[in-house]
């Protein structure tokens, strides 16, 4: 979208574009302007004013220059500025748009010119040309330069600018909650990764000997998850408790500890440990009544929602001490740690009554530190940036610390915008959210975008970089990657409905370090849309379906000119994809079958029908001619795993040839509906784990189910089954011994046969 602000020129109102189509002054004289620019939020000092000519704003060279420290040597008689900064050499000439730095020549739009005997120079390109970014604000007009490669937001700063940014925003967009197609919005919000060519490892840690980890994207950037190893201890979400248990050896496993909130407000939900620190990650909420302004009643009352975290120290895993807790406003949108160092997202919505009311409270954001005296903090609007064109009117907080530094505090960034899917390298944060803009006349959307949002990390500290948009919406956090520099994005725009111009289509775009579009490819599969996408290296892999499943492997070698390898087309999908080495892929998802009667004409019901789980090995060696090397298919219509929403249910060691995940499988007694031929739904017949081997000789060989129900569970099932506390939903394993976890109990197997080792029935 391009950027636009206005400026008052004096006490006539004159306003201009950047673009540069701009009201003049009469006769085109130079205008003094008092227009505040900010060089990494201190103001710029102008020894002479910047003034408007021919439609721009221009500056004094020397004072700009001057300001990041650089050097000036100016020749009145030759008419050039020689600017000389940190290596670099930039070279003026007035009346001359040729302008040259660092020996290479570059065409400016508007040339330098002399004024009150100094040299000016239009803004943007100054700016760029020293290496500053440029952000323009438009109410009130100002501009922002930053250093280096931080890009810089304009702040909300008032309740008047607040209402008008939440006017203009409700104009040219339509709200609408979560990322991509709602209804196979991804439960945990996450983020793709780097990782070329395979997957993070699963295994290793900060315990002894071998034992798997979560199912990671990147290597070094740890994830939260229900279950956590170190080795020797079991740690896991158990409803409103967190369960530690000395799992080793497996036939005397036991429970040494127990966090337990009980009836309290919060309730955990996901967790890291590493060799010093529990994290518990959880949300609490209490309804709150607010004073009507001016009334006796009170408002009805509305629900306050917080984020917390709470580290907590394993020195005695019996008797855990905690030795912090910090606090967000918000709903939990998602969190990583790389190292030390843990970085919390949360959205916080803007209430419409609060900005209404003459009330402040609540209107902004808060937090709160145990290790900064645990006061509660409240965010001040001059606090609040904001990202121009932002397309849901929220607050998103940012927040990172040092698990090994307590006393420094918790940094909070926060703002009016929102995130929704994230992806993060060990440098890099990448927020995503979708944006549904409105045609004026038309009742439905006409232009759906994806904005992406990058902070760079270091350390616990957070920092904003850049901003960009890209046409189309992206399903969930494998859709983006960070590789050699680059952001590459996959997208889907259009509607898989429609049979126009407006149908669906998918695309991939590459973003350089600055977000800058430098490679696209679009309109790949019409009328499909993306159900899973995986990056890896060099390459990526694309999987959209509609009635058949293609399978496409991109060549991304060359970031600016991204092609197509090859591409398969089968029955079925995949909804995740996983890298099994350099050469193959492993696709989870479900079997398909499209019914339809000949001459065309198709019975009630006919169309594309799922049916069970299938897993599929890929292989791309020849890029241009992939193969469905093996299938494997689970159980009928109604077969469900956690894993096809969640890519951390997956158990995979590539070096034990294991793989394993929770299932809830489905079994129909006959194929299909004998009134109208369609696929029936399945009777419920198990619940548990799968565990196979596998390799790329045999393909999956199934060597264990293990259920956690009991055969009077089964005959008290019927045809439907729930999600009770017996419900396998993680698999590890500590050296030769695998796993299964539900909240009603932990089983223990050999990894060699799969008999049974241990079992403990955690405590209620």
């Amino acid at each position: 979208m391009p950027k636009r602000w206005f400026l008052l020129l004096l006490a006539a109102a004159c306003w201009f574009a950047v673009s540069g189509a701009v009201a003049q002054p009469a006769a085109d004289r130079p205008v003094n302007v008092a227009i505040p620019v900010y060089l990494d939020g201190a103001p710029v000092v102008w020894g002479t004013t910047p003034k408007i000519t021919a439609g721009r704003l221009v500056v004094p060279v020397g004072d700009l220059a001057a300001a990041v420290n650089g050097e000036v040597i100016y020749d009145p008689a030759a008419g050039t500025v020689r600017v000389e900064k940190k290596g670099m050499v930039l070279e003026l000439g007035v009346g001359q748009a040729q302008v040259r730095k660092n020996g290479e020549t570059v065409t400016w739009e508007t040339a330098p010119l002399l004024l009150d005997g100094q040299v000016f120079a239009p803004l943007r390109s100054l700016a760029g040309a020293l290496d500053l970014t440029v952000v323009w604000q438009d109410s009130p007009p100002a501009v922002f330069l930053q250093t280096g490669r931080q890009g810089v937001l304009p702040v909300v700063g008032t309740r008047e600018k607040l209402q008008a940014l939440l006017a203009e925003a409700e104009r040219t967009v339509s709200f609408r909650p979560g990322e991509g197609d709602p209804a196979r919005k991804n439960v945990q919000a996450a983020d793709r990764a780097e990782i070329a060519p395979g997957a993070a490892p699963m295994t290793g840690g900060s315990g002894s000997g071998d034992y798997s980890r979560t199912n990671l994207q990147v290597a070094g950037v740890d994830e939260a998850d229900l279950v956590k190893t170190d080795g020797e201890y079991i740690y896991q979400v158990n409803g409103r408790r967190v369960v530690v248990v000395k799992a080793v050896p497996p036939e005397a496993m036991q429970v040494v500890s127990v966090l337990d909130w009980g009836e309290a407000e919060f309730r955990p939900r996901e967790i890291y440990v590493d060799d010093r620190f529990l994290v518990v990650i959880g949300s609490s909420g209490q309804a709150a009544w607010r004073p009507a302004s001016g009334e006796a009643y009170r408002c009805p009352p509305f629900f306050r929602t917080v984020v917390k975290a709470m580290v907590y120290d394993l020195q005695d895993r019996g008797n855990l001490q905690k030795l912090r807790e910090v606090e967000l406003t918000g709903d939990y949108v998602s969190s990583r740690k790389v190292g030390p160092a843990l970085y919390l997202v949360a959205n916080k919505d803007l209430p419409y009554h609060i900005l209404r009311s003459e009330d402040p409270a609540g209107l902004t954001p808060s937090y709160r530190d145990s290790a900064a005296g645990n006061r509660l903090v409240t965010v001040g609007l001059p606090e609040i940036r904001y990202f121009p064109g932002f397309t849901e009117p929220n607050y998103l907080l940012v927040a990172g610390l040092n698990l090994e530094k307590p006393a420094e505090p918790l940094q909070v960034d926060t703002y009016l915008g929102s995130g929704g899917n994230i992806y993060v390298s060990p440098q890099n944060m990448y927020i995503t959210v979708t944006g549904y803009r409105q045609s004026p006349v038309a009742p439905m959307p006409t232009e759906t975008n994806s904005q992406i949002y990058k902070f760079s990390l270091q350390d616990g500290r957070v920092n904003y970089r850049a901003k960009t948009e890209v046409p189309g919406r992206i399903l969930n956090q494998f859709s983006l990657d960070e590789y050699a520099g680059y952001c590459r994005v996959a997208t889907t725009t259009g509607e898989i409905w429609r049979t126009d111009e407006h149908t669906a289509k998918n695309n991939v775009y590459i973003l350089d370090a600055d977000l800058q579009l430098v490679g696209r490819l679009e309109n790949l599969a019409p009328g499909e849309r993306i159900y899973a996408a995986r990056f890896m290296g060099d390459r990526g892999y694309l999987v959209t379906f509609k009635n058949v499943d293609p399978l496409f492997v991109l060549d991304l070698q060359n970031p600016r000119d991204p092609q197509v390898l090859g591409a398969l087309k089968i029955p079925g999908y995949s909804d995740y994809l996983h890298p099994y080495g350099e050469n193959h892929v492993i696709g989870f998802g479900k079997d398909t079958v499209t019914l339809s009667t000949p001459g065309g004409r198709e019975p009630f019901g006919a169309g594309t029908f799922y049916l069970g789980m299938k897993m599929a090995i890929f292989d791309v060696t020849d890029v241009r001619n992939p193969k469905e090397l093996f299938v494997e298919k689970i159980g009928d219509r109604g077969t469900d795993s956690p894993l096809l929403r969640d890519h951390k249910a997956l158990l995979f060691s590539p070096e034990k040839n294991l793989l394993a995940f929770p299932v809830t499988v489905m079994e129909a007694p006959v194929e299909a509906d004998p009134a109208f031929g369609i696929p029936r739904y399945g009777d419920f017949a198990f619940q548990g784990a799968y565990v196979y081997q596998v390799d790329l000789v045999n393909g999956f060989s199934l060597q264990k189910k293990i259920t956690h129900l009991s055969p009077a569970d089964y005959r008290q099932a019927g045809s439907a089954w729930y999600a009770g506390d017996k419900n396998v939903d993680r698999i590890i394993y500590s050296g030769d011994t695998l796993y299964t976890l539900s909240n009603a109990m932990i089983k223990a197997h050999t990894l060699d046969g799969f008999t049974e080792a241990g079992g403990l029935d955690i405590p209620r």
